[in-house]
């Protein structure tokens, strides 16, 4: 039996792509198993996986910024390499596949060490710290936005779009609405602020709940620890900490939708044509990614953006309402954007990887 190692994490971003390719390399006889850090969230997301072994290793955060843990994070790394170079010589997978963060790094590396071929998944315009460290040992780089390609290697690097898992199409507004208790009298706001939550659009948000539940239905998915115990019987008002199964009918229910711009969520926002305000992290929290990935969005007439350093009560407020009011130019522009089947393309990828 052919036999796939998954790995990536940190955040559901750098999950969810192996979380929607798991059933489909079932489908075509692969043993999958994941390799990930001991606490991140990518081992809660596979934990809801059936028959994938989880494997644990030591990772470290590579920051841009002075931190004394920057002193003592690489020897993780490098306790974390040894660990998956012994795992890897021990499952004998055909290849690796990695989505990034930096419990990838180690796993890329005892890949390379091993000599199992290993392809990246890049979503960000620009490839992250950890990409950039793994890209010299992956045999292949796969890229989200064509633009990307000039910040890789043009033998590794090759083009192939977003994946979006195929279960966010099968979405039934009726569902969503019954579980949150709405009804069609008023349209829905869907408001994310990443799987981590950000504090700053969650506290914007609730300053303006009132006025705003006047004229919309709110689904707020707020991040772990920031549900507001005194907002839990507001009428009009759902918050949770995070969703997974009933994401899709959430994201049917919905008629326009408030998040940060991480590459999965806002290309899953475009496959659904879903109208989106996104407040990208900042430059001083960031490397930047986010505000790249909102600037190709709105260019191309698929989002309205509004930066963290404006956000305010009031224009917070502004941006809601004249993105409700103007969501059908929006809708008819993501009805014109080219689809692509990213899934089935890293699919043949990996097979072609094992057959080289």
């Amino acid at each position: 039996m052919k036999k796939i190692v998954l790995t990536g994490g940190g955040t559901a971003g750098h999950v969810m792509v192996n979380v929607a390719l798991i059933p489909k390399l079932k489908e075509r006889g692969w043993n999958v198993c994941y390799i990930g850090s001991h606490h991140g969230i990518e081992r809660e997301l596979i934990a809801q996986q059936n028959d994938v072994p989880y494997f644990p290793i030591s990772t470290g955060k590579l920051r841009r910024y002075f931190d004394w843990n920057n002193f003592k994070d690489p020897f993780k790394v490098m306790k974390g390499t040894w660990e998956a170079y012994r795992l890897i010589k021990r499952e004998k997978p055909d290849v690796v596949f990695s989505k990034g963060g930096f419990v990838s790094v180690p796993v890329i590396i005892g890949a390379w060490l091993n000599g199992v071929p290993a392809i990246i998944h890049e979503s960000d315009m620009t490839p992250g710290l950890a990409n950039k460290l793994a890209m010299p040992f992956a045999t292949k780089v796969c890229v989200t936005f064509p633009e990307t390609l000039q910040h890789v290697n043009k033998e590794k690097g090759i083009y192939v779009g977003a994946a979006v898992r195929d279960e966010l199409k099968q979405g039934d507004a009726d569902k969503g609405r019954t579980y949150c208790q709405f009804t069609n009298d008023k349209p829905v706001l869907l408001v994310m602020g990443g799987s981590l939550g950000s504090k700053r659009i969650n506290d914007a948000l609730r300053a303006n709940l009132q006025t705003l539940l006047a004229d919309f239905q709110i689904v707020h998915i707020c991040g772990k620890g920031n549900v507001d115990a005194q907002l839990a019987n507001q009428k009009g008002y759902k918050q949770f900490e995070y969703v997974h199964d009933e994401l899709p009918h959430l994201l049917a229910m919905a008629d326009i939708v408030l998040s940060r711009a991480g590459s999965n969520s806002i290309f899953e926002f475009l496959t659904l044509k879903k109208p989106m305000l996104l407040i990208p992290l900042s430059k001083g929290a960031s490397r930047g990614d986010q505000i790249l990935n909102a600037r190709s969005f709105e260019k191309a007439g698929y989002a309205k953006v509004l930066m963290e350093e404006e956000l305010t009560n009031n224009s917070l407020h502004y941006a809601i309402y004249t993105l409700y009011q103007n969501k059908d130019k929006y809708i008819h522009r993501m009805q014109q954007s080219e689809a692509t089947d990213a899934l089935n393309k890293l699919l043949m990828l990996i097979e072609e990887a094992i057959n080289k």
